[in-house]
């Protein structure tokens, strides 16, 4: 598949140059040079999972802002290879592209958790996604995935998350107690963590997680949002939902592309993949809260779920967890610089956004009342 898209370069440039010499005695285009650039992209994510239509908001845009030069294959988790293996797929050629989130690849290394679900110090999604932009959070990620790891891939981020809630369970989780001794579906480092709280951890792929709760592998889990766990059945498998968490509070998606694909591509068409991702970001974000605010009501009134917001001993004992946990990983020298770089962020940036942020749970009660249940 590497020679694969290598060919499909000195196509192209074999193309142009014979388009450009015939012009002189043809006076016609080179119509083989105007062929679309079709991109094999597969997602992490079960075709009815509503992150593929997230991965559609990207495709389409990019589609049209190339005016038909780029079409995409959009093809969801194990089509080509599994939910957990596209980023080996694209280093290898396999996949010219990949819709995915980096904690996926965390068993290559843990840095990779540190881009999504790494210690909460404050900080929301979109303050993380701020210092990938702007706070050298992307000239990290560069040195992980090709200085560190050698991997022929490149590395766009969007779409901040909302903070994935603490998960499902068969019982309402009252204090730090009732988690002990589960067996807890988590990715990344979240499972470190969890495994902190006593719990036992499975890290599974979105798609197996009811199975695993039916045949009794796990007791209790999370994925992501009301609208994704929805799609997959969680409500026939647990009844309370747990919402807030810090175990993955900031996480947003990753679009990779296989490095010798992408650099073979002309500067315009590299442009929009790269810009395409912050167009998405928004329309992704108008979507979800949209459609995981009517998905969670959906949730309560049509399935009787119970909705609970995760008490306030249990997120300290998380914290105290990633007390725990910090020291270990910053006995990676990589790792210390990155967890150093995001600190010195958080301090600077979430001091102006909570000292500047008005109480929007106070405004919310004033004309909702009675609506907050905290």
């Amino acid at each position: 598949m590497t020679s694969k898209a290598i060919s499909r370069r000195k196509f192209l440039g074999t193309s142009t140059a014979v388009g450009a010499a015939a012009a002189g005695t043809l006076a016609a285009p080179a119509v083989l040079a105007q062929s679309p650039i079709t991109i094999k992209m597969q997602t992490s994510w079960p075709s009815s999972d509503i992150w593929m239509d997230f991965a559609r908001q990207y495709t389409e845009r990019v589609e049209r802002m190339s005016g038909g030069r780029i079409q995409f294959d959009l093809l969801p988790a194990g089509a080509v290879v599994g939910a957990f293996q596209v980023l080996d797929a694209c280093h290898d050629g396999i996949l010219d592209a990949a819709h995915t989130v980096p904690v996926y690849w965390y068993g290559k290394h843990k840095a990779a958790s540190l881009f999504g679900t790494g210690p909460v110090f404050g900080g929301s999604a979109t303050t993380m996604l701020a210092w990938f932009h702007a706070g050298g959070g992307k000239d990290l990620y560069r040195e992980l995935t090709q200085d560190i790891l050698g991997l022929d891939v490149y590395g766009f981020y969007g779409f901040p998350m909302p903070a994935q809630p603490f998960g499902w369970f068969k019982q309402p989780v009252t204090g730090s107690a009732d988690v002990e001794g589960l067996k807890y579906r988590t990715v990344g480092l979240a499972a470190d963590l969890m495994q902190r709280m006593g719990m036992s951890v499975a890290q599974l792929p979105g798609g197996e997680i009811v199975p695993a709760m039916e045949r009794g592998v796990i007791d209790a889990f999370e994925f992501n949002n009301p609208s994704s766990d929805m799609r997959f059945g969680a409500q026939d498998v647990a009844k309370n939902y747990m919402l807030s968490s810090y175990h993955q509070a900031s996480e947003s998606f990753e679009f990779l592309f296989n490095k010798d694909f992408f650099d073979g591509l002309d500067d315009d068409l590299k442009a929009i993949l790269e810009y395409g991702v912050e167009a998405a970001s928004t329309a992704n974000t108008a979507i979800a809260l949209d459609n995981y605010s009517a998905d969670l009501q959906a949730l309560q009134k049509e399935h009787g779920v119970s909705v609970h917001r995760t008490p306030k001993e249990v997120l300290d004992v998380q914290l105290q967890a990633w007390d725990e946990l910090i020291p270990t990983l910053e006995e990676d020298e990589y790792m210390k610089r990155v967890l150093d770089s995001q600190r010195a962020w958080v301090e600077r940036v979430v001091f102006y956004e909570l000292m500047n942020s008005p109480d929007l749970a106070l405004a919310y009660d004033h004309y909702f009342p009675d609506t907050l249940k905290l």
